[in-house]
């Protein structure tokens, strides 16, 4: 069976890789060989035996009726798809990591591989070479998801880690994931929460069967985030981590992408570094963990060729997957209720503001002059903006998580 990989890049060399390297074993579960025909990319690789294999038009892909499955690794939104638009509508099942494209175009590209009997999956665009999207599909369709929150980005899961174990501040942690090739020149995707933004839209879609927009999701990244944060949370015995949450409550589906503070029972407490984790809690199994690397070419290339493998042994057939084009809206997020860690200059004055604005406080005692800390008791995200708004000297505020 002839395989075409669009796109020569971290990934696409990534899956070219595992196809050779693990060739038998590959074949055995497939059904068949696969062989990789073409490799589309604008650049040329002098030297190496991909050089054979490349072409600069995707229409000589598209038009050879040889190549069964097409591999998308080129990220972005366009051209990507219109590649990915032809390929369906040449009766070629499409494999792609791209989280941009299916958090944007997931629907339609699906109803599309339904029209034309072929198949569209989509693994690696979440977490990697984790497996989540194939679960969340199959294994869990018995239960009602509650809520999925995860850990869905390596390079700020990275930045925390270091900000906590180093106490240094973010400016330096990110330049320590900038030269170990973790973080972007450009990070702000990661940083600010896109990234995951669009990854839990994705999981939310699948998990809730209807269309969860990214635009509609809140986002708050890690920028603010300081070393004296840390200080805080160590005394309290918390960590700080970027997460992605969707979670279905009375009044609606809540999505959120911000920094949040876990405590050393929470599942997500112990993910550090590079790793990704997710927390998917349903009505019958509740609490299942899934963990691993979130990027990196070869465990997301890995997830790639599994669902190459998947295609490859169902052809001419509809993988099905359980997301509608009926749009899902997403509950006011005012109406979110939790504790919230604060940070306050000034003394007993301010302290007596504290208490005044947001009832019994429980003080934090990180030995930092000229401040304090405090956990408010639980509330709605709106009244804590309104408490908050009533008086001065608040310098951070980070929301806790049971």
């Amino acid at each position: 069976m002839k395989v075409a990989i669009m796109g020569y890049g971290t990934i696409g060399s990534g899956v070219a890789a595992v196809l050779e390297r693990n060739r038998e074993s590959i074949a055995g579960k497939a059904g068949d060989v696969l062989e990789v025909k073409y490799v589309l990319d604008l650049r040329e690789f002098p030297g190496d035996p991909v050089q054979e294999k490349l072409v600069h038009d995707v229409d000589v892909i598209m038009n050879d009726p040889e190549v069964a499955i097409v591999v998308e690794t080129m990220g972005g939104v366009e051209p990507a798809c219109t590649f990915v638009k032809k390929a369906l509508s040449a009766g070629k099942s499409v494999v792609t990591s791209n989280k941009a494209l299916v958090a944007k175009k997931g629907t339609e590209l699906l109803d599309l591989a339904k029209e034309h009997q072929v198949s569209f999956l989509f693994e690696a665009s979440v977490g990697g070479g984790i497996p989540i999207i194939r679960p969340l599909n199959q294994c869990l369709t018995a239960d009602e998801i509650m809520e999925i929150t995860g850990i869905l980005n390596g390079t700020t899961n990275y930045i925390l880690t270091k900000m906590a174990t180093e106490g240094i501040t973010f400016e330096t942690a990110l330049k320590q994931a900038q030269d170990k090739g973790y973080a972007e020149k450009d990070p702000t995707a990661d940083v600010e929460g896109h990234d995951a933004g669009r990854k839990i839209a994705i999981l939310s879609s699948l998990a809730y069967g209807s269309q969860v927009d990214f635009e509609d999701i809140y986002m708050e990244g890690i920028t603010k985030i300081t070393d004296t944060d840390f200080r805080y949370a160590n005394a309290m015995g918390t960590a700080i981590r970027l997460l992605a949450t969707s979670r279905r409550a009375e009044n609606g589906f809540y999505a959120m992408v911000a920094p949040v503070m876990i405590g050393a029972d929470h599942p997500l407490y112990s993910v550090n570094d590079v790793f990704n984790g997710i927390l998917v809690v349903g009505n019958m199994v509740d609490k299942l963990m899934f963990y691993g690397r979130g990027a990196g070419s070869l465990p997301t290339a890995s997830a790639v060729v599994a669902d190459v493998i998947e295609e490859a042994s169902h052809p001419h057939t509809t993988l099905l997957t359980s997301w509608s084009t009926k749009k899902l809206p997403l509950a006011d997020m005012g109406t979110w209720v939790r504790k919230f860690f604060v940070r306050m200059s000034g003394g007993p004055e301010q302290k007596a503001q504290a208490e005044a604005a947001f009832g019994n406080v429980e003080y934090i005692d990180a030995g930092v002059p000229g401040e304090f800390g405090f956990v408010t008791p639980a509330m709605s995200e709106a009244d804590y903006q309104k408490k908050a708004a009533g008086i001065q000297g608040v310098l951070q505020m980070i929301r806790m998580e049971a």
